[in-house]
């Protein structure tokens, strides 16, 4: 069973804006953290904004002050909007989150991706 689906990626202009959206198909009460990673053509998945188990927000530091994370509690989303978009952006983002279990350890759960490409 797919449990984050994300959508909202396609083609955008530098310096224009696109915003990501993720279904959760898990509570958010059992989730411990939870965020987007992107991976560029040759280069390994990294993190972009994570929502970590204690609650706070990290950014990686290309995407300060560009991209904000936002999660609704009541729809089961999570969201990234994405500002002043650099062809370096460009990657397939995927949504992310992980659950403690007890007896199982941690679980990773991915959505499928979706492409977001920066051209002029």
């Amino acid at each position: 069973q797919v449990q984050l689906v994300e959508s909202g990626g396609g083609l955008v202009q530098p310096g224009g804006s696109l915003r990501l959206s993720c279904a959760v198909r898990l509570s958010f009460f059992s989730i411990n953290t939870m965020g987007w990673y992107r991976q560029a053509p040759g280069h390994e998945r990294e993190s972009v904004a994570l929502f970590t188990g204690g609650g706070n927000i990290n950014y990686a530091d290309s995407v300060k002050g560009r991209f904000t994370i936002s999660r609704d509690f009541a729809k089961n989303t999570m969201s990234l909007q994405m500002a002043s978009l650099k062809p370096e952006d460009t990657a397939v983002y995927y949504c992310h989150a992980d659950q403690l279990v007890s007896g199982q350890g941690r679980l990773d759960y991915w959505g499928q991706g979706t492409q977001v490409t920066v051209f002029s």
